[in-house]
């Protein structure tokens, strides 16, 4: 009887914890970015934050949502994607207007062409379809442009997965792309902090979050019998995401020193 009494006890329970354990794989991978937008609201700079860590993001996702519909895994991780594309918008647009606001000077630049009256704009030599500037790739100036760029991208992908949804090989290879994308989440973070030598403007608490995230995330993984793509890829983030934390500190108890060169006043900022 006291058997009895204990298993209608614990089957509520562990799926009490179930439910958390799922909300916490679909909202826990956005709440790192929650103390960096603050950050960037609170300061409007943006320099300590690398924006293509939003492009890592939004390509991993893409690509594991449409992965979804060749080999189909539990929807916690699907929504997870869904929720992480919406928060990566977000922190494109904030960052956007904030770089804008502070850069008046700097020429737009954006990913298609308008018809705008804008001198800047309309400067020689002007592309009739695509203002596509390689060395200014994911550096354009309206928030609009990120969001034709990334609806160029789904929209391509989609259809090449349309196509080849029938074929295991391009599926299994879909998927190790998704994950292999996002476990390169920090490497933009961690270029960035080796090329200034510093991680000033960097949120400590977003990467802490990060660590203990991506933590989760791969005993989440092992635990449910998620793909092995999956599984890899939290590795490999949680070994980035320590390299960051290693950098915190090297940059602190060793900071760089000024440069003892004048920097001419109208040059623009290293990005």
């Amino acid at each position: 009887m006291e058997a009895e009494g204990l298993g209608w006890l614990l089957v509520p329970l562990h799926q009490l914890v179930s439910w958390v354990a799922a909300g916490a794989m679909v909202f826990g991978g956005v709440v790192p970015y929650i103390p960096q937008y603050r950050d960037i609201r609170r300061t409007q700079n943006a320099d300590g934050f690398s924006t293509h860590v939003c492009l890592v993001l939004l390509v991993a996702n893409i690509l594991r949502i449409l992965f979804w519909f060749g080999r189909h895994f539990e929807s916690p991780l699907l929504w997870q994607s869904i929720v992480m594309i919406l928060t990566m918008l977000l922190m494109l647009k904030l960052c956007t207007e904030v770089r804008v606001a502070n850069e008046l000077n700097i020429k737009r630049r954006s990913f298609a062409a308008t018809d705008s009256k804008d001198e800047e704009l309309k400067a020689p030599p002007r592309r009739p379809y695509l203002d596509f500037d390689p060395h200014h790739f994911w550096h354009w100036s309206s928030f609009a442009d990120y969001v034709q760029c990334v609806l160029a991208f789904t929209g391509v992908a989609g259809y090449v997965t349309y196509l080849s949804i029938d074929s295991a090989l391009f599926v299994e290879t879909l998927g190790f792309l998704a994950v292999l994308t996002e476990a390169m989440l920090g490497v933009p973070q961690l270029y960035r902090n080796y090329r200034h030598r510093s991680t000033e403007g960097m949120s400590l608490k977003m990467v802490l979050m990060w660590t203990s995230g991506d933590t989760f995330k791969t005993a989440y993984f092992l635990l449910n019998g998620a793909p092995l793509q999956f599984s890899v890829c939290g590795l490999l983030q949680v070994m980035v995401d320590l390299a960051i934390l290693g950098q915190a500190y090297a940059f602190a108890h060793h900071p760089q020193k000024p440069a003892p060169h004048a920097v001419h006043p109208t040059s623009a900022k290293a990005l």
